[in-house]
Parts: C-alpha cells; structure tokens; sequence
C-alpha cells in the first residue's frame, strides 16, 4: 500500500479550521520534490548492475584477461603481462594455425589450470627438430624463428612427430625454459592438444600500458601453406 499516496490524499481532502494557516501555492509541490531522491539511487543501482552483467559476460563469451606466470613465452610475453585472449577466435568453424598465440585448459594434458603456447604444428602435419643447424622444420621446410630469445635454440630435445587430425603441437617461444609438447611425447596423446581444450587466441598485451601491442608475431611459420597444399 502506498502510503505517501494516502497522507497526499487525507492533505486534499480534509477542510481548513479557523485557526488553520492557509497553505501557499506550491508547498504541496514543493513537499513531493523534497523526497524524490530514491528514484536516481534506483537507476544508478540498476545501472550498474547492468554494468557487471555486462562485464561478465563480456568476459565468459568474448574477451578475458590472462596474467603471464612464467617466462616461457618470453621475450615476446613476460612474467606479469596481462593479455586479452579473443574467445570468438575459434567459436565460428576456424581452427587454430600454426603462429597462434593460444590459451588453453591443460588439464589432463599438461597439467591442472590454463598455459599459453604457440602453435607449431596443426593436424597432419608432421614437426621435426632439429636440422645440422639446430632448425625447426615443418612439413619439410626449415622455419625460421625469429621470435625465439637470442641465443636459444629450437629445442636441446631431438623429436619427429605427426600432429593428428583435431590436435596442437605447441611449444612455448622460450625453448630453454619451456614445459611443452615435447614434454609428453611418451605419455597417452603424446602432447598433442585437442582443439577443443583451446580458450581462445592471445590477441594484444594489455597492461601494462608501456608494453600494449599485438601478439603473435610468427615470421615463416604463420606463413607456410595450408594443409593439403604440400606434398
């Protein structure tokens, strides 16, 4: 029941006694103004509650910041970056390629909780390591990692493997340093990622601010041809 409604009402109709001051024009008016802060705390409330709503799912569907723990994707990513992965990356029939920058749920995989590799191998294809000069090779051609630390080198760990079909080799940029695929190369899915535990592509560092760019940057492995296209 609306009470204020009522006393508004009873202030209407009740008569003036003799004795009754007069109301000036207005006042009843000027009473109703007085409270009317309630509504504006209601729609900021409301407002920012759709804010949150808003964030969130923004978050959970779209993009989500991640904070790099480690070095092992450095010099590109250092301990302490934030990035902002695009969780649409892959959600309308694209895949992965190979020079993606990808989150991904490690569980059963390569441990409890979410990494960030690179892609270097996609399915079919087959990644070797390493040349007479230390060198990657993919599907036959030697890649050439720029963005690798100076001085590392593709891997101190020898490994010949064809990547199946709906599955990542990943490896992070700082090979030295790095717990990758070809730390499972003897355990059950040797180290091969199904597509389907990938949250999304790294898309930019976000904070901090002084170190915001792009991510991924892959030189001749972004740019080998498609599976299919190679004999």
């Amino acid at each position: 029941m609306d009470t204020e409604a009522q006393h508004q009402e009873r202030d209407r109709s009740s008569a003036a006694g003799p004795g009754d001051i007069p109301e000036e024009p207005g006042a009843e008016e000027g009473s109703r103004s007085s409270r009317p802060s309630r509504l504006p705390g209601g729609r900021f409330t409301a407002g920012l509650a759709v804010c949150v709503v808003f964030v969130l799912l923004f978050s959970a569907f779209v993009l989500q910041s991640f904070q790099i723990p480690s070095r092992s994707m450095e010099p590109e990513l250092r301990v302490g970056d934030r990035i902002l992965v695009n969780k649409l990356a892959y959600r309308f029939g694209d895949e992965p390629r190979r020079g993606d920058v990808v989150v991904f749920d490690g569980t059963e995989y390569f441990g409890e909780g979410d990494f960030v590799k690179r892609v270097v191998g996609t399915g079919g294809d087959r990644v070797v390591c390493c040349d007479a000069r230390g060198r990657l090779a993919v599907n036959g051609t030697v890649v050439d990692e720029s963005y690798l630390p100076p001085g590392d080198r593709a891997s101190s760990v020898p490994f010949d493997v064809v990547v199946p079909t709906g599955r990542l080799f990943l490896l992070g940029d700082h090979r030295s340093d790095s717990r990758d695929s070809r730390d499972r190369l003897g355990s059950p899915g040797g180290g091969m990622l199904p597509v389907e535990q990938v949250i999304g592509r790294a898309q930019w560092v976000g904070w901090p601010l002084s170190r915001w760019s792009s991510v991924g940057h892959s030189g001749a492995l972004a740019e080998l041809p498609d599976r299919g296209r190679h004999g």
